[in-house]
């Protein structure tokens, strides 16, 4: 049997083009976790101190590496959790990852939380991904 991935935007749930409501997936193929991306690049450096935007496009930047490496591209993810810093306007944050998911036929389902902070404090934002391949 193949994998496959059904996406789902149930009658009485709100529809949105930006995200799923559901998403299942069965059968053969490869399920990829990406644990929380930073706006840290390859050399350790904090891209966009203080800008959500830039941190933001950091963190899809280094995602679509670690889904490359994964044989997956961002039409693979299933669900998306995003996580950003209180007090920042999440509007920066969406408008910089339509650059990634735009123009995706079927969109993940998609998880935003306003947390208190992180770790490092320079951090504005967080995601983590699930993602499947069908074989």
């Amino acid at each position: 049997m193949n994998g496959t991935v059904q996406y789902l935007n149930p009658d009485g749930l709100m529809k949105n083009p930006a995200f799923s409501q559901v998403i299942t997936t069965q059968g053969n193929g490869k399920t990829i976790y990406i644990g929380g991306q930073n706006a840290v690049n390859a050399a350790r450096e904090i891209i966009g101190k203080g800008n959500l935007q830039a941190q933001t496009e950091q963190v899809m930047q280094n995602i679509l590496i670690a889904l490359d490496a994964s044989g997956a591209s961002f039409e693979n993810v299933v669900k998306l959790s995003i996580h950003i810093a209180q007090g920042q306007n999440p509007v920066g944050a969406f408008q910089a990852s339509q650059k990634f998911l735009n123009n995706l036929a079927n969109p993940p389902v998609i998880t935003v939380l306003i947390v208190v902070g992180f770790a490092n404090p320079d951090f504005l934002i967080e995601i983590d991904l699930v993602a499947f391949v069908p074989e």
